[in-house]
């Protein structure tokens, strides 16, 4: 079983998604480069990052409450290490 507290942040994010929500599309891109010197860059280039999810476990829901179930996967991420996360959650054949 992989440790889902090691390896990059990237790495991190995508263990835990995958762990929690079984994703059929799972895309997590590190945009913390974009966001050098400002609010929230801690300077170890891993705070700020764009999750793309697709998974069946969406499907009925709102968008809230989608976003929902994402941050509760991060939520001790969220709360210590990320500055930022943008979501788009979808159910599969949603665009």
């Amino acid at each position: 079983m992989t440790d889902l507290a090691t390896g990059s942040m990237q790495d991190q994010i995508t263990a835990r998604l995958t762990a929690a929500l079984t994703p059929t599309q799972l895309t997590v891109v590190n945009e913390s480069g974009l966001h050098a010197g400002h609010m929230g860059d801690d300077g170890t280039g891993e705070t700020h990052f764009r999750v793309a999810v697709e998974t069946p476990r969406f499907e009925g829901l709102t968008r809230v409450a989608r976003q929902r179930l994402v941050n509760q996967a991060l939520a001790d991420l969220l709360n210590t290490k990320i500055h930022a996360l943008a979501i788009k959650a979808r159910a599969p054949g949603e665009n």
